[in-house]
């Protein structure tokens, strides 16, 4: 027999039991907020001349590995502001970024604006990959059949595809991402993505549901990271780490001096990953994201949990009218009735390693690389 788990919320951010393996203490406090402190909390009080030090070796290594070459790292941007940001910062360091885009067909207006006027602003290169749309949308029409959860599994593997492609290319040693702690370091809770190198997964459910194969889709796997990373010595760094980036301050000064547009919710510049967070995920596998990104700015300490709470009161669109709007944008886009909508909402969730899948390998090799890393260490 098994019992429903009683609904709790965290006396300390907002995360809840709708994380299936949330645990609370004697006050309340929850095991995510409890481990994500103890992991980046450093970074929260970081003394301002430790992290400065940090960021100039950082950026005297990427100034040295890059001096004869005519861009020394690569930004990806997506008209968001972490990504934004990073571009900018990395500018006023002194370094030369290439901004690479990947264009998956669901820009929104905005986000184009966005990148338009932050590159020119900037004078800096960009350089934007067009995914071919008709294979784009095959491959989602074969991740709804499957009635997995991460849709956009498709755009973030095909992200870090190209970002690493170009990186190849230009001979650069350092992607210097707009990921960071303050506002996404707490982790993902079990089935609410998947793991994010399987192109396996991608190639498995285009064939099996859409008879496709991969002609344009620039797909990363296990062995395709291993590669860029160990042998092509290129590194992913989550670069707002070294900034001390407190995003409600850094939304006003890209307001005032190059004229960007902000969204109500993160990620919110991708229409489809709108629609997705805001539609599709909570309707069909009950998560709302908006709880996570939230508690994670409310442990960090860049927004209250009252403000968080009103956050995440109500739907996550401005209005009725904006998620309707974009239901309709979907169904056109996709070539969809809206009876096919509903019965897709209605369907079960098919778990990702149902299918073919190269999670099980990357666990193995991160597992056995862990293991010398500690060996090496003593």
């Amino acid at each position: 027999m098994t019992f429903e788990k009683a609904y709790q919320i965290c006396t300390r951010c907002v995360m809840d039991t709708s994380a299936s393996d949330i645990s609370f203490d004697e006050h309340g406090v929850c095991s995510y907020c409890t481990k994500f402190l103890a992991r980046s909390g450093h970074l929260r009080h970081e003394d301002v001349d430790t992290r400065k030090a940090r960021l100039h070796m950082l950026v005297e290594k990427v100034k040295s590995a890059g001096k004869t070459k005519r861009y020394d790292c690569v930004v990806g941007v997506s008209g968001g502001v972490d990504s934004s940001w990073a571009l900018i910062q990395s500018v006023r360091l002194g370094l030369r970024p290439l901004a690479v885009h990947m264009d998956n067909g669901w820009n929104s207006e905005l986000a184009q604006n966005n990148i338009a006027n932050l590159v020119r602003g900037l004078g800096v290169d960009l350089y934007t990959h067009v995914i071919n749309w008709e294979e784009y949308r095959g491959l989602m029409q074969s991740f709804f059949d499957a009635d997995v959860i991460d849709i956009e599994l498709l755009y973030d593997n095909a992200m870090l595809s190209v970002n690493y492609q170009q990186a190849d290319i230009h001979g650069v040693q350092f992607i210097l991402s707009g990921s960071n702690q303050a506002t996404e370091g707490m982790p993902m809770p079990p089935g609410w993505n998947w793991f994010k190198h399987d192109a396996r997964n991608i190639r498995a459910l285009g064939r099996q549901f859409g008879g496709m194969r991969l002609d344009t889709f620039p797909a990363i796997g296990t062995w395709g990271f291993a590669y860029y990373e160990l042998v092509k010595r290129i590194k992913w760094i989550s670069f707002l780490d070294y900034l001390g980036y407190n995003k409600s301050e850094v939304l006003e000064e890209l307001e005032r001096d190059f004229g960007f547009k902000r969204y109500p919710f993160k990620h919110y510049e991708s229409i489809f990953t709108r629609f997705y967070q805001g539609y599709l995920l909570p309707k069909k596998f009950g998560v709302d994201k908006r709880r996570l990104h939230f508690a994670t700015q409310v442990a960090f300490g860049q927004m209250t949990r009252e403000a968080a709470l009103r956050g995440i009161d109500g739907i996550p669109y401005p209005n009725e009218k904006a998620m309707e709007d974009d239901v309709l944008y979907f169904l056109k886009k996709m070539r969809w009735s809206r009876e096919q909508l509903q019965t897709y909402l209605a369907r079960p969730e098919i778990p990702h390693d149902f299918y073919p899948s190269e999670k099980l390998l990357w666990d193995s090799l991160l597992r056995c690389y862990q293991i010398a890393f500690k060996r090496r260490k003593t």
